[in-house]
């Protein structure tokens, strides 16, 4: 990736696409310091997405930002809820019994939908393209429910979206993912710290 090449495909992104990019980065930014506008970031972010990949007849992607969509109004409405509350949102942290089943379940789901792509020829990298969507997926949710180790899993997700998107010679989407990755170490080692002063407030 040459600085011209990058440069022309800055110049290639559409006034929406770059609305959609800075939404997305303002989305993590305010997702580390926890704040309830994380939410309304990313749903409009998506809504953009959503409308651009259905109008380059990406209709799979399209759909999966509906999903995203939706995730934004469940995070929303679960980080809106009053302190003390029974449906209270606070950050934790889950065990390796957990983590486990998430990842077997994960990579289980990504190897069915990896061989579907291959059989299909859907996808240059099949395997990867599978893994980064599965576990895009499961992870919205674990963001949403404050679970501490989200950062940990976006920055390996962030990562093989890194290699995917060079191969899709991608770069713009390439850049965004690097930010998204330095954004996700900062997010968990700020989440880490909450989560530690909360641990010391309730002893």
């Amino acid at each position: 990736m040459t600085a011209d090449t990058l440069w022309q495909a800055v110049l290639q992104l559409s006034g929406w696409e770059a609305v959609a990019m800075l939404l997305g980065v303002a989305y993590i930014i305010l997702a580390i310091k926890v704040s309830i506008w994380a939410w309304p970031s990313a749903f409009l972010s998506t809504l953009i997405y959503t409308i651009v990949f259905w109008e380059a007849n990406l209709p799979l992607q399209s759909t999966l930002h509906l999903y995203y969509l939706l995730m934004a109004v469940y995070g929303f409405w679960l980080w809106n809820q009053p302190h003390n509350s029974a449906n209270e949102t606070i950050i934790i942290s889950k065990n390796l019994i957990f983590h486990t089943a998430f990842i077997t379940i994960g990579v289980f789901i990504s190897s069915i939908l990896g061989w579907f792509n291959t059989e299909n020829e859907f996808s240059k990298l099949p395997y990867l393209d599978s893994f980064v969507m599965v576990f895009s997926v499961m992870n919205t949710f674990l963001m949403a429910r404050k679970v501490i180790e989200n950062w940990l899993y976006w920055i390996v997700i962030n990562s093989g979206a890194i290699i995917l998107y060079w191969q899709a010679e991608l770069y713009i989407t390439i850049v965004l993912f690097i930010i998204y990755l330095a954004l996700a170490i900062v997010g968990y080692k700020e989440w880490q710290k909450k989560y530690l002063d909360s641990l010391i407030l309730h002893k």
